[in-house]
């Protein structure tokens, strides 16, 4: 079973290190397609697109597949675009690649965390989970940083390896994993339809999913321009600005680590005010920073307060059913991935024609403040203290 885990960990970490790669590359890639600020923001759009659209449907329809095939032809796609992603020759193809990218991680991804309950005794799901869950930690702490360096052989270089070391991933994968056969009968399968909207009744559910989304919309309007403004305020090269997105991956893993037990000291509501709060008047301080050592300790500090805010918002998000958990997930990561795609746009409008980081900074700032208020209105930090 630790092999199987210890899979799962890996799946996560690639397809981690793949989604964020990309906003430390955007200068190079800037440069290599002639493209203007605001184009280099649909490279990380577009992945964010095919996520979003697919998620929606990937998660539901896999409850009855197999979820073994469902994840071996995910991540064979996704190996495959990701390579191709290091053979694009302009804008297009890049963008089209990507998008594949995404659609492909939209059908693997989710079948890791549906797979636990089935694999894992109930007593040892919850640690699985955060072993997995530091998957993603730790590709922002360790693989993006290592693309990064990888990327001063040539911005190519990061999409060839992990699409590579992806294919390994897809024969372990068809070695260990036992066939995962569908929970429910294909019959019921077929009411997606009914599934939202049974899940999205009443205006608890609907606030709190738009909260999340504006949430996610600030967090990565101001994530996918670091690489950006790095280069442009400090003149930093793709390999220096690994190391400044190596301070903001060690927040977040130290954050997985050990956040969950300052949250329940705290309490939720409280957790959840003054983290978004201090993450808040962090990014309104970032943009006037005089030096690059300033900003890796702001960017450690808003990751680690990020990590406890992040399962926070998603054990919310869970109580609002008991049997459409699947389906809470799917929705959570289609507005997580909408967020991406509609942030990183807008940001490349902001950078580009209003201020640059400056005006990012502070529409995110917005973003925080809006989620916030329709977090505590939707009720359900409620559900969240009855669990």
């Amino acid at each position: 079973m630790n092999k199987i885990i210890t899979l799962f960990f890996l799946i996560m970490f690639f397809i981690g290190t793949d989604t964020f790669i990309v906003s430390p590359l955007l200068p190079i890639l800037r440069e290599s397609f002639g493209i203007s600020i605001e184009q280099s923001g649909w490279i990380v759009s577009a992945y964010a697109l095919g996520y979003a659209l697919f998620a929606l449907i990937a998660g539901p329809l896999s409850d009855a597949w197999n979820r073994k095939k469902v994840l071996l032809f995910g991540l064979l796609g996704f190996g495959i675009f990701t390579l191709l992603c290091g053979f694009a020759v302009d804008f297009w193809t890049m963008f089209a690649f990507r998008l594949l990218a995404g659609i492909s991680a939209a059908f693997a991804s989710p079948q890791v965390w549906a797979a636990i309950p089935q694999l894992v005794q109930p007593h040892k799901v919850l640690k699985a989970m955060g072993v997995v869950t530091a998957g993603l930690a730790f590709s922002q702490m360790l693989g993006v940083p290592i693309g990064s360096y990888l990327a001063t052989a040539g911005w190519q270089t990061p999409f060839i390896m992990i699409g590579c070391c992806t294919f390994l991933i897809v024969i372990w994968t068809a070695v260990l994993l036992p066939a995962l056969p569908p929970s429910i009968q294909k019959q019921k399968a077929l009411s997606i339809r009914n599934r939202y909207r049974s899940l999205l009744q009443g205006s608890t559910p609907k606030v709190a999913f738009l909260a999340y989304f504006l949430f996610q919309l600030g967090n990565f309007a101001a994530f996918s321009f670091i690489g950006t403004w790095l280069s442009d305020k400090f003149s930093l090269n793709v390999a220096n600005i690994g190391t400044v997105i190596l301070f903001l991956g060690l927040g977040n893993t130290i954050s997985s680590l050990f956040g969950s037990s300052l949250v329940n000291k705290v309490g939720p509501k409280h957790s959840l005010i003054y983290g978004v709060i201090f993450i808040g008047l962090l990014y309104l301080l970032l943009p006037y920073l005089p030096s690059v050592t300033y900003v890796e300790i702001t960017y450690f500090l808003i990751f680690l307060i990020l990590g406890m805010i992040f399962p926070l918002m998603m054990s919310m998000l869970q109580t609002l059913s008991a049997t459409a958990r699947g389906t809470v997930s799917s929705l959570a990561n289609s507005s997580m991935y909408f967020g991406t795609m509609v942030g990183s746009f807008t940001a490349g409008m902001l950078y580009a024609h209003s201020g640059g980081f400056i005006s990012v900074s502070l529409f995110s700032v917005i973003c925080f403040g809006v989620s916030l208020i329709l977090f505590l209105r939707s009720g359900v930090l409620l559900g969240l203290r009855q669990k």
